[in-house]
């Protein structure tokens, strides 16, 4: 260990490579306690970003984590809720250049304790098996019918033409540990890459920046290329994003958001981590959005009750008259950019307009 970190000042953050060092001392050092688990989570989030991404860091860069890393394994065995937080930050640590093996250990550990057997959803069980194959070791190696069950669960379409955010997401990271992080192909059904589009067709109409990030890096993952309508908005709105020097702003900003669209960025090939940042602690603003599509559209189907149809083609004309000119422009940009009327055909809920029988 032993590295010196050399802080880069704004107007020195002229490289890609620079810029991310920046972010690092940052999140590592300004934000949060690094006692708190939200430091973790957040750590672990920018460090995996910067290795799906393939950065090239110098060594001073992970120098902020020398003291997390080698404590690693006290830390692990007293809080083993965390596991998956802490395999990952120190997965990533290495990968990126951090010389040691703690990670190998540390996943032996893991797995001999059985930690992946107090999981209760496949989606955590996906994750932790991700995290130990990096080192070799399967700790589902019984369960043959995990990824049967996760392309199952998104196979099922009906599900993303719904706003439903907690599914949508787990629709992602599903992918994203599938593929590794875009490194083998997910091998997903037809009627998954629906679902990922039905559940980009909710983002994008909600104007959910995050969530639409997410969807369009997990189709790139999936081999398949967004829609070129959802990447010009998200990269318009990347544009949009305010980083600020806050000593205190940090504990409710959007910083998920702007990792997100880095993240999107850089999997599209359109840069990320352009922004230089200031000392201190960051807050970060996201653009927010001064029109609702998605809640007018939906009102608007539900107010229509038994006049409710799954042809978008006719309720279009029923539809338009009710929506703000601001939503209307947004609708018709979702409507170029997938297949709309199969979106629509879930989305109407015509088939329960009658509602529950009784």
């Amino acid at each position: 260990m032993g590295s010196v970190v050399t802080l880069d000042l704004p107007f020195r953050q002229t490289t890609r490579d620079a810029r991310q060092t920046a972010l690092l001392q940052r999140f590592a050092c300004e934000r949060r306690p690094d006692t708190d688990v939200f430091w973790l989570k957040e750590n672990a989030e920018v460090l995996n970003i910067l290795t799906s991404t393939g950065a090239k860091l110098p060594l001073s860069a992970l120098a902020p984590f020398d003291p997390h890393y080698i404590t690693l394994d006290r830390k692990l065995a007293f809080f083993p809720q965390y596991y998956r937080f802490l395999l990952s930050l120190c997965l990533d640590l290495e990968d990126l250049g951090m010389p040691g093996d703690m990670g190998a250990r540390s996943v032996e550990w893991v797995a001999s304790e059985g930690l992946v057997h107090a999981e209760l959803s496949d989606l955590q069980r996906a994750e932790a098996r991700r995290l130990c194959l990096r080192r070799g070791i399967d700790p589902t190696f019984c369960d043959s019918g995990l990824d049967d069950r996760l392309r199952g669960f998104g196979s099922r379409s009906a599900t993303f033409t719904l706003p439903n955010k907690k599914a949508a997401y787990e629709l992602t990271h599903i992918v994203f540990y599938l593929s590794e992080y875009g490194h083998r192909d997910p091998d997903l059904p037809a009627v998954f890459i629906d679902s990922l589009r039905f559940a980009g067709t909710v983002a994008f109409l909600e104007m959910n920046i995050d969530l639409l990030a997410e969807i369009c890096i997990a189709l790139r993952f999936s081999g398949q290329t967004p829609p070129d309508t959802w990447e010009s908005w998200l990269a318009e709105q990347a544009r949009h994003f305010v980083i600020e020097a806050d000593a205190t702003g940090w504990v409710s900003d959007d910083y998920h958001p702007y990792l997100m669209v880095q993240w999107f960025l850089s999997t599209a090939g359109l840069g990320g981590f352009g922004t230089m940042l200031p000392e201190g602690g960051l807050r970060i603003t996201a653009p927010r959005p001064h029109v609702a599509p998605l809640r007018e559209l939906s009102e608007c189907m539900y107010r229509l009750e038994g006049d409710r149809i799954a042809d978008w083609s006719r309720m279009r004309t029923r539809i338009d008259p009710l929506l703000t000119a601001e939503a209307r422009e947004v609708v018709e940009a979702a409507e170029k950019a997938v297949d709309f009327d199969a979106f629509f055909h879930g989305f109407s809920r015509a088939a329960t307009v009658k509602g529950i029988p009784a």
